[in-house]
Order: C-alpha cells, then sequence, then structure tokens
C-alpha cells in the first residue's frame, strides 16, 4: 500500500479581527494592529468613579486635547509589548556593557573632580525628576482614551524608571559600588537652590487635573534637558577628559531620539484632526503659554549650576534650545 502526501492550503475563514476588517478591509493584520487598534471601551461601564463622578470610568473628556478618532493615531514605532520588551533589554544590556567598561578600567574614579562634581550635583538628582515623570505617564496610561493613545503612554512610564534606574547605577559606580554618592542626591532634589525650579515644575505637573496637558508640560522640560545633557555635555566631556561620562548617558540620548517618534506624531494628529484641531490647537497653546517659561527658568537654574562648576556654556545652549522648540512649536500653529 502506498501513501501519497499532499499539501493542502486551508484559506482562512477571515483575515483579521472584525474591528481591524471594518477599518482595513479584508486583509492580514500586524501584530501591533491586533492588540492595538478597536479595543478601546465605549460603552457598558458599570459604574462612575466615586471620586469624579462627572466622567464615566474611560472617558475622552478627561482632557482638553481629544481625537475625532483615537485609533486613527497609530505608534510609528509599532511597539507591542513583546517587540517593546526586547528594545529596552537590548539598551540597557548595552548600558550595562558600558558600565562594567568604565568600572573595570577606574574611568569614573579618572574623570577631573570638576565633572565628577557636574554629575554629582546636576545629572544624578535628576533621577528624581525621571521619578515624577514616570507618574505623570502613567496618569496618561491610566486616563488617555483610545489604546493607541495608552499604550506609548504606558511604554513611556516603563521608561521613565528605567532612565531613574541608569541614573542610579551611575551614583552606584561613581560612588565605587556603595550608596555613598547616591545618598547625596535627595538632599539635593530637596534643598539645592539649582534644582527647586525642576521639582517646583514636577510637583506642579503631578496636581494639574488635566493629564494631557501635564504631559506636554514635562515634555517642553525634556526638550530642554536631554539635548543639554545627551548633546551638549556629553560633546564637552569628550573634549575635558570625562568620555566616562559620554559612554554612560548615550543610552539616554538613544531613548530621547525613540521618545520623540511617538510624541511628535501624537501632537501633530492633535493639530489636525478633522472635529478638535482648532480646539486642541488653543489648548497646546494655552499650556506652552503657562508651562514654557517655566521650564526654561527651571533649565536655565540648572544650566547655571554647571557653568559654575565647568563652565561649558551650558545656559547659553538652553537658551538656544528654547529658541528651536518655540520655532518647532510654531509649525505645528501653536505659538509660544
Amino acid at each position: 500500500m502506498q501513501f501519497e502526501l499532499r499539501q493542502q492550503v486551508i484559506e482562512p475563514a477571515r483575515q483579521a479581527f472584525t474591528p481591524l476588517t471594518k477599518r482595513y478591509g479584508d486583509r492580514p493584520a500586524t501584530r501591533y494592529e491586533e492588540g492595538s487598534i478597536g479595543i478601546q471601551s465605549t460603552e457598558h461601564f458599570h459604574y462612575r468613579p466615586l471620586w469624579d463622578p462627572q466622567h464615566d470610568i474611560y472617558d475622552a473628556d478627561y482632557s482638553a486635547l481629544k481625537l475625532s478618532d483615537p485609533d486613527a493615531f497609530t505608534d510609528p514605532r509599532q511597539l507591542y509589548y513583546t517587540p517593546y520588551v526586547v528594545a529596552r533589554a537590548g539598551l540597557h544590556e548595552a548600558f550595562g556593557r558600558n558600565l562594567t567598561y568604565v568600572v573595570d578600567r577606574g574611568l569614573l574614579a579618572r574623570m577631573p573632580q570638576d565633572w565628577q562634581d557636574v554629575v554629582t550635583r546636576t545629572v544624578l538628582p535628576l533621577r528624581y525628576y525621571e521619578s515624577g515623570a514616570e507618574l505623570l505617564s502613567v496618569e496618561g496610561g491610566r486616563y488617555a482614551y483610545g489604546t493607541t493613545v495608552e499604550q506609548v503612554f504606558t511604554f513611556a512610564s516603563f521608561d521613565r524608571i528605567g532612565n531613574a534606574q541608569i541614573l542610579s547605577r551611575i551614583g552606584i559606580a561613581l560612588g565605587e559600588n556603595t550608596d555613598a554618592v547616591l545618598a547625596t542626591t535627595k538632599p539635593a532634589w530637596m534643598d539645592a537652590p539649582h534644582l527647586q525650579g525642576l521639582r517646583r515644575l514636577v510637583e506642579e505637573l503631578l496636581v494639574e487635573p488635566d493629564w494631557a496637558l501635564a504631559n506636554i508640560g514635562l515634555d517642553l522640560s525634556d526638550r530642554l534637558i536631554f539635548p543639554l545633557l545627551t548633546a551638549h555635555l556629553d560633546e564637552a566631556a569628550l573634549l575635558n577628559g570625562a568620555g566616562a561620562y559620554s559612554l554612560l548617558i548615550q543610552q539616554l540620548g538613544v531613548w530621547w531620539t525613540d521618545q520623540r517618534k511617538w510624541f511628535d506624531a501624537l501632537i501633530k494628529a492633535w493639530v489636525t484632526d478633522p472635529e478638535h484641531g482648532a480646539a486642541n490647537v488653543d489648548a497646546l497653546q494655552g499650556a506652552v503659554t503657562r508651562y514654557l517659561p517655566q521650564v526654561t527658568a527651571a533649565v536655565v537654574d540648572l544650566a547655571q549650576e554647571i557653568d559654575s562648576i565647568v563652565g561649558v556654556d551650558a545656559e547659553k545652549f538652553v537658551a538656544g534650545t528654547a529658541d528651536a522648540v518655540t520655532e518647532t512649536l510654531r509649525t505645528n500653529g501653536i505659538e509660544a
């Protein structure tokens, strides 16, 4: 008796879930689309929050910034859980390799004392800035309406605590595997004059009732802080014998480039929304008018402290960056 093996192709009865078929037609969906599009709960809620009975548990009115079709915004990175975890694991493994290299060769201890002071007094205390940023991103993940919007803020919240961990590991390494250096960062965040502007900003953003406008304020601050840390100070460190700083801060630069991809796309989605675009521009302009002067003054305080230690024109750089941010916002129709 002979048997013949034949290949039989069974066509699927449907290519994708119903919400995807309605939006994109009958075609195979990506993993990102399957886990992101048409997922937002819109009805059959059991209760309204006792602490805010004017809103449903999922409600677009938690923010003045709205999208007529939240699923029209998609993460340019197309991240869902698995690729996000893989990407961040790679980033932190790369940081770990750099840290091991620096520690094994004693490069942190060999940095000029003024650059050690810059790291200790101005960079490491920003772990508390990152902790506040995590809470603001968590708020976005909780109150955002639309799964694609919620996802980017949820991933960002994990990113921010990861940034805080990077800074903490640098502090532990600088303290030669003790918490001697790291222990100085909280008193600095609480009391050092050059950090009080940033501390006040973070605390005020944490009590801003509109989750999206709070994250806009945070983003304005990020736009000044991260270029200062990962571009200007990085280059100055290389030219002044502090290569260890450059090696260790580059992971934050990689993250910052990634962060801009989705945040810029979300702002564009808000300002170009066919139904809410004009109202969104007004709300964004109000937030920028309110927060940008405060943000600039806070980061200038930080830059002045850096200049008092190493003199690398940090304040001038921040002023130029603030002008560039204003021009970028203007291209989106947002006047600062």
